[in-house]
This record gives C-alpha cells, structure tokens and sequence, in this order.
C-alpha cells in the first residue's frame, strides 16, 4: 500500500507512473485521498483539542473541590460530559473518514520504477539479456506432455480423476525429478546465504492482504472459508508474514530466506498447447527467496537477486532470456520485475519460469514491517522476492530439451540429486 507522503509529495508523479501500469483512475483516487487526508486530520486536530480541554477540566475539577468551591466543580463535571460526548462523536467520525480513507489507499497499485517500461502486454516488455544454446531433437521429438505419458512419469488423466485439471499426479522418475530439482534449488539457495523456511500452506486474511494479495487477486485464491483462511498462490506470502507487525534492527539487514512449498492458483486459463500439460496448473511447486532490505540498497539486492536465479537456470544447460515488464504486465504490488524464460524446443516457444521483483515499501507498509536505523527511527523496509525457481516449465524444458533416442538426458548437476542419469 502506497503512503499518505508517497502520494501527497508529488502527486503529478504519483499519476503519471500508475498510468504507465494502465491504471486510468489513479488522479481521481489521487483526489479523493487528499481530500479525506484533509478531513481526517481536521478532525484529529478537533479531538485532541477536546481531549486536551477535558485533561485541563479533569484536574480544576479536583482543586475546586479541595477549595470547597462545589458548585463550580459541578458545573465544570457537567461541562466535561458534554466535551466526552463531543469527544465520542469525533472518534466515531474519525474511525469512519479513515476507514474510507484505507479503502481509497488500496485501490492503488505500487508506483513503478523508472526503469519500467511503458506498454500494456507481454509484446512490450524489453528482452535485457539473452543466452540461447542451440537445442538438436531427435526424429520424432515430443513435447512435454507425450513423453510423461510415454515414459509414465506424469499421470494428468490420474490427477484429473482424483481432483480435477491442473492437479497431475508424479510417478517414479518423474516424482524424482522433482524432488531432486526442489533439494538443488534449496541447496544453491542456501549457499547464496539464504535461511531456509517451511512455511504454512494456509494464511490468514491479514497475511494475504499484507503481501498485497487481498484484495486484488481475491477470485485467485482458493478460500477455506469455514475457517476464513487462503491456500498461499507462492511461499512469499507466509515467509513475508514472518515479519508483520514487527520492527528489526538495521544491522540484521538484509534478511534472506527461501521456502519450498506446494502452490495453489485457481486462475482457469485457457485451451491449447499454452496451458495444456505442465504449462498452467492449479498446484504446483516451488521454491521462494525473499528479502528483506535497506530501501537503499533494494535495487542492488535485487539485481544480486537476478543473478542468483540466472546461475541456477544457466547450471540447467537451458536456454533462457531475462526481461524487464512493462507497466502493462507487472503485478499489483511490484514496483520493479523481472521475468525469466527458458526455450522449450518441442513446443517452440519461450516458458515463464520465474519472477524476481523488489516492492519497495508497498507491502511493508502494509505489513507495518519497519527498521529501526542509526539515528534510532523507525522507516519503512523494503521487501523483494522471487522464485529460485516454478518447477513445471522447468520440467518440461527439461524434458523436451533433453530427449534422445534412448530416452530422457538428466543434467549433470541433477544426477547426484536424482541417482540416474536418464529417464528411459
């Protein structure tokens, strides 16, 4: 969430870089924010006058009567009942103005950075680097989808009958392979000086709303709701939750840590090759870093952060290109991502596999997530995460990339994890 200061020192700014995110009514809500922060410290100024005088009556009341002068103090207790009564109606009108207030202030998505690009979908992001292996299929290559079947190492049909599309089921090499991927990916993460985190796979309402979850992507989360609670969409959000409410010192930043953890998205998609197989589903795995930094090295964390996750997908022998979004395509929260995709050659196209994105102060604001730094004052930290890395896409570039005539190449750095060299 955006502060009062963000958008109140240079809303013309403030306008301008949400335009660039497609967001039209951003000087409207502008508008409307001022105005209740104007009503809202109007009557704060009001109450504490009123508390003030009533703190003053309180205690002539009491020097009144030990001068014995009880008709003045009574007339100065009735005064008092009626600057209470006064008081309580200032307090009723300022819990109103503020909560319209909050519900004007989540409205607006996080402010992007400069270096965002202007544009509105996925065409208009800017490709930053680019490392492209030239893959040789065999005769005969198959995309991902048809050699889990033919190697029976991804059940769909199974998993559709158990739970319904998007939940398939891993079986022997294939449950392997995962497995191997999520203990390399912890393994690399923690050598980066990452703690590692088993975070819960349920949140409550408060959490999903610090992490900038709720309530934009509401209707994309599966809700539990006898128990009003929200199957985490990524780990970041119960890894982030870590530190609401909470004030760390200067020096124990930055904190870094990664979570592995099953992934719950009710997104529907669509038909065809883009969604069909490991490409969209409604569960999957992945493993998480999250950051906690000094707002003045956030961007130096997040490039380190980029570079982490680029070395893992390099060590992978795939092909990749890392992109800056544009407004467009960035998510509600995000004030900076970058996205990294990796070349499947039997389906001829370029996987999303991971977003790396730095926050700002936006879900530390509210998360109420500060430091406290050298001169002792509290501020705002800045929160960044990213995934290191979605395993589905991973696998089936994996798959299709590493197919031979005699089945299923694993990567070098797998094999200790996966104890075989091929899936066959």
């Amino acid at each position: 969430m955006l502060t009062i200061k963000q958008i109140r020192d240079d809303k013309e700014f403030a306008a301008e870089r949400l335009a660039v995110k497609g967001f039209a009514d951003a000087g409207t809500i502008i508008a409307d924010i001022e105005e209740l922060d104007d009503r809202r410290k109007h009557i704060q100024t009001m109450l504490d006058t009123l508390l003030a005088e009533q703190n003053t009556i309180a205690r002539e009341v009491g020097q009144l009567f030990a001068q014995g002068r009880r008709d003045e103090a009574e007339t100065a207790k009735a005064r008092t009942a009626k600057l209470k009564e006064d008081s309580k109606f200032m307090e009723d009108e300022l819990r109103v103005v503020t909560e319209r207030l909050n519900a004007e202030l989540v409205k607006l998505p996080n402010i992007p950075s400069t270096l965002v690009p202007v544009g509105r979908t996925a065409a208009d992001n800017v490709v930053v680097r680019e490392n492209s292996t030239p893959v040789n299929l065999p005769a005969g290559a198959l995309p991902h989808w048809d050699l889990c079947k033919k190697y029976d190492i991804v059940d769909f049909e199974a998993g559709v009958k158990i739970t319904g599309a998007g939940f398939p089921v891993y079986k022997g090499k294939g449950a392997g392979l995962q497995r191997a991927l999520t203990a390399f990916f912890l393994d690399r993460n923690i050598a980066a000086g990452y703690t590692e985190i088993e975070p819960p796979l349920l949140v409550n309402e408060a959490s999903a709303f610090g992490t900038g979850q709720l309530p934009d992507k509401e209707g994309q989360m599966y809700h539990v709701t006898a128990d009003n609670l929200y199957l985490i969409p990524t780990s970041e959000v119960s890894v982030t939750n870590l530190y609401r409410d909470s004030i760390v010192e200067q020096s124990e930043l930055p904190i870094r840590m990664t979570a592995y953890s099953s992934c719950f998205r009710r997104e529907a998609g669509s038909y065809g090759k883009e969604v069909r197989g490991l490409n969209r589903l409604h569960q999957f795995d992945k493993v998480e870093i999250v950051r906690i930094e000094h707002p003045d090295r956030s961007y130096e964390a997040l490039d380190e952060m980029v570079g982490h996750v680029e070395s893992i997908v390099r060590d992978l022998g795939l092909s990749y290109r890392i992109l800056r979004l544009c407004g467009g395509d960035m998510s509600f929260a995000s004030a900076l991502t970058y996205d990294f995709e990796v070349w499947s050659a039997a389906q001829g196209r370029w996987l999303e596999v991971s977003s790396v994105s730095n926050f700002e102060s936006f879900q530390s604001n509210r998360l109420k997530l500060r430091f406290r730094d050298a001169d002792r004052k509290t501020r705002l930290a800045h929160t960044l995460n990213g995934s290191s890395l979605a395993l589905p896409r991973i696998v089936a570039a994996l798959l299709e990339n590493n197919q031979t005539p005699d089945g299923i190449r694993i990567p070098d750095v797998l094999v200790p994890y996966t104890r075989f060299e091929m899936i066959d």
